[in-house]
């Protein structure tokens, strides 16, 4: 059985920092690639950040370009998501995802519709 376990949460400051971190684990689950999708109250699911093992590399989403990154280890099957200068507006329940798929162009990456296992989320409050 495959799964995918988000940690680090919590309620921070705008200006502050936070690190979450994310593994996969299964007996044949092997990623291609990883991401972090973030869901605010009343609104839709939105990609935040992925890494390829291979190819693409890393994709972010424009709101967070320049202040988060997303480091991973291939060999674990584990992800990472560093936030920094947080605003009220990264206010959301972050969710790790993992896929065995592998494609060429990182749009590909930034559609949940590419994700074959999910996290249960992780609540990030940013307070102003």
């Amino acid at each position: 059985q495959v799964q995918v376990v988000e940690s680090g949460g919590g309620l921070v400051q705008a200006g502050d920092s936070l690190r979450l971190s994310c593994t996969a684990s299964g007996r044949t689950f092997t990623t291609a690639a990883m991401g972090w999708f973030r869901q605010a109250p009343g609104k839709e699911r939105e990609f935040v950040a992925a890494i390829t093992w291979s190819g693409v590399g890393t994709v972010y989403a424009d709101s967070v370009k320049g202040r988060f990154t997303i480091p991973g280890d291939s060999d674990k099957n584990a992800i990472y998501l560093q936030m920094n200068n947080l605003s009220p507006d990264d206010t959301a329940v972050y969710y790790c995802a993992a896929t065995t798929l592998n494609y060429r162009f990182d749009n590909y990456y930034r559609t949940s519709r590419t994700y074959n296992r999910w996290g249960q989320g992780t609540q990030v409050t940013v307070s102003s």
